[in-house]
């Protein structure tokens, strides 16, 4: 087996690792092996890591440059290259670079995104043919968010988020706020006080209105850098945490009217405004 030949993709090809943000978060229950059953609305941002990957010859999977915060070990990003590598028998190597911008610990699912992104990138690198469906089972064995990713559209997500129907949202601009903290997402589904027995709604339900993020009173009750965040910018208009936070966002009619807010100078964190999207721009990057 042998790379693919150099063409559109070099060492400096930038494959994205977009942000997504839970449009809501209901748990519905939790399953005898101990994961959450879920429901919730995935939608991309135009916020995306960067990943820089060069095959190998001797089947040597390194990280030559990531967030210092995540041991290479521990890297997602490495982890799904290691999967990948097993799962097809391949033995081919690469180098891989990320190029961190996504917020950690922020529920904003950069690491998740990023495992998407290698599974994606080396499987067209290494020409190894598997589909988007073993792609995205591949995935869900480093995370449940990582399908998504893999499939690279906007979903409607239950089960433990690998059940996805495709949805088209609207688009807003958004104002994203992350405070100083980061969040385990594993400490949060772990809480003994989290809500498992949220009501099953329907895509009809959301349109409605009908929806929360029902870990936000876990997440703001032990860390009152998230909660300050939720409270400035309910301040200006219906906001509400991503995932298990430590990210909260405000849906904006316009770029201007989100950049006037985090103009406002007092914002309890680091503040981005960014473009709600639809369809990854990984899907694009895959089909060059």
């Amino acid at each position: 087996m042998s790379a693919r030949p150099p063409g559109a993709f070099t060492a400096g090809f930038a494959w994205p690792a977009p942000a997504k943000l839970n449009l809501f978060l209901h748990v519905t229950g939790r399953r005898a092996d101990g994961y959450h059953e879920l429901q919730t609305l995935f939608q991309f941002l135009d916020l995306a890591d960067r990943l820089y990957f060069v095959p190998r010859g001797d089947g040597v999977i390194r990280r030559l440059d990531g967030p210092a915060e995540v041991h290479e070990a521990d890297d997602l990003a490495v982890r799904a290259a290691h999967a990948i590598q097993r799962a097809s028998g391949c033995n081919l190597g690469a180098d891989i670079r990320i190029d961190k911008r996504i917020p950690i610990g922020a529920g904003l699912g950069g690491g998740s995104s990023d495992a998407a992104t290698t599974l994606v990138a080396l499987n067209r690198l290494w020409n190894l043919g598997l589909t988007t469906d073993e792609l995205a089972q591949l995935g869900l064995h480093l995370g449940a968010d990582v399908p998504v990713f893999v499939r690279g559209h906007a979903a409607w997500a239950e089960g433990v988020g690998e059940r996805l129907s495709r949805m088209t949202p609207r688009e807003p601009w958004y104002l994203v706020l992350v405070p100083p903290v980061a969040v385990s997402t594993a400490a949060i589904f772990g809480a003994a006080e989290l809500r498992r027995d949220c009501p099953r709604i329907t895509p009809a339900d959301y349109a409605a209105g009908a929806t929360i993020n029902v870990c936000e009173p876990v997440t703001t009750a032990r860390h009152p850098e998230v909660a300050e965040a939720l409270r400035w910018l309910k301040r200006h208009g219906p906001a509400r945490m991503s995932g298990t936070g430590a990210a909260v966002f405000l849906a904006c009619d316009t770029r201007a009217q989100a950049e006037a807010i985090a103009r406002a100078g007092d914002a309890p964190g680091r503040c981005f405004v960014v473009r709600g999207r639809n369809r990854s721009p990984l899907l694009d990057a895959a089909a060059r």
